[in-house]
């Protein structure tokens, strides 16, 4: 009878446990570490931690290379400074790469604005001073870039109308600290970014207070109804901190914020809002403007911008001219309404090959959402007996979610 092997750690060939190792996190790796002196060879082993400093820190070869450390060593190095963030870290410095590449050729002077990452020691001394904790993702990507300098445009996105212009800047935390609010009705609220035009910010929440949830960002909207000035309601843009920045990153990033005149405007467009007619098509994206807007009374301002492009191989005889535009617009009740007017915004612009005719307008609704819909008319400029209608494809325009204040819900009851 053959002898029997008996099985240990020390008779396994190193790869399967290392493939094994390779699938637990780094508080796993540092337990096994202790279980016996070959689990405590095989965890440190150098790709081990190659790959939890590029999922944790996105840490890379020259990284490495400039700071001559083991893989474990970079690691360890980081989490001494950075480890009450791993669970945010990876994710917010990545939307901040990614907002500085795309930004870099597009809008270089925004990345000049940025600040350089605040101190831990900051950071702690500013909850001292607000007598308040800040959210941890917050703190978290206030380490990589401390906001940004207080300039023109701000990076978190513009929007232009006649004779109105906003444009926010992220704070940085000093700046901030000095808007925390105390008072009834915005208690606990931290200002995140800061318009020097409207000076409209959007705050966060820092405690549940007051009808809010903690970790909750908004536009604050005085309720013009309510008896009590401490009525504010709210139009809600983000549950956290890491939401709110990943997901406006990700819109400037794609192209969704599209970058006007070296700047991020904040229209939204959906790719349903598309029609062509012949030669010509019509495109229509939509931007909320809060600091116009109001809840009681009801009041939604919208502004939209209308996209006209002829096609480059359109035939030469086939340039027009607009003449004038049908609206219909119908509101959330049912309620329609027809407009009907010469020219776009006072201009009666000429389409030929290639030509792109952009312009901006606005509209106001009492109800919270409303689509328009309807053609513009042109005539051939070689012929102007021959008139022809374009459509321009149906737009929703939707109020961000809002919650009325309970100075309001109080004063019902």
């Amino acid at each position: 009878m053959a002898a029997s092997i008996e099985l240990s750690l020390n008779n396994l060939p190193s790869d399967p446990l290392l493939l094994i190792l390779s699938f637990l996190d780094f508080r796993d790796l540092i337990s096994s570490s202790f279980v016996s002196r070959r689990l405590n060879e095989l965890s440190s082993h150098n790709p081990l931690w190659k790959g939890l400093c590029l999922k944790h820190w996105l840490l890379t070869e020259s990284d490495k290379m400039q700071r001559v450390r083991t893989w474990k060593e970079l690691f360890k190095e980081f989490y001494a400074d950075l480890g009450r963030y791993i669970d945010h870290y990876g994710t917010l410095k990545r939307a901040w790469d990614d907002l500085k590449r795309y930004l870099e050729q597009r809008c270089p002077r925004m990345i000049a604005s940025l600040k350089e990452g605040a101190k831990e020691e900051e950071l702690d001394g500013i909850e001292a001073q607000i007598g308040c904790k800040l959210p941890n993702d917050y703190r978290c990507s206030y380490r990589i870039h401390n906001g940004q300098k207080l300039v023109v445009p701000g990076l978190m996105g513009s929007m232009a109308l006649s004779n109105h212009y906003r444009s926010e800047d992220l704070l940085d935390i000093e700046t901030a600290a000095g808007g925390f609010q105390q008072r009834k009705g915005m208690r606990q609220c931290l200002p995140l970014t800061f318009c020097f035009h409207t000076g409209l910010s959007q705050y966060m929440a820092l405690e549940g207070t007051e009808g809010r949830s903690r970790c909750e960002i908004f536009y604050h909207c005085p309720d013009q109804m309510a008896q009590d000035p401490s009525a504010i309601d709210m139009f809600i843009t983000g549950s956290s901190f890491t939401e709110w920045f990943t997901s406006y990153v990700h819109n400037v990033v794609t192209g969704e914020y599209p970058i006007i005149r070296d700047q991020i405007f904040r229209y939204i467009h959906d790719k349903q809002c598309v029609a062509t007619t012949g030669d010509i098509t019509v495109s229509v994206s939509t931007s909320f403007l809060p600091e116009l807007s109001s809840v009681h009374p009801p009041h939604f301002f919208f502004t939209y911008r209308i996209r006209i492009e002829m096609a480059k191989n359109a035939l030469p005889e086939n340039a027009c001219q607009l003449d004038s535009r049908y609206w219909k617009i119908t509101n959330a009740n049912g309620n329609v309404e027809e407009v009907r007017g010469p020219g776009v915004v006072g201009e009666f612009p000429v389409m030929t090959p290639g030509k792109v005719h952009e312009y901006a307008s606005c509209t106001t609704f009492s109800t919270t959402s409303e689509y328009m819909e309807g053609q513009y008319t042109f005539h051939r400029l070689k012929n102007k007996e021959e008139i022809f209608d374009v459509c321009i494809p149906r737009f929703h325009m939707v109020c961000p979610p809002f919650r009325e204040s309970m100075v309001r819900s109080q004063e019902l009851i």
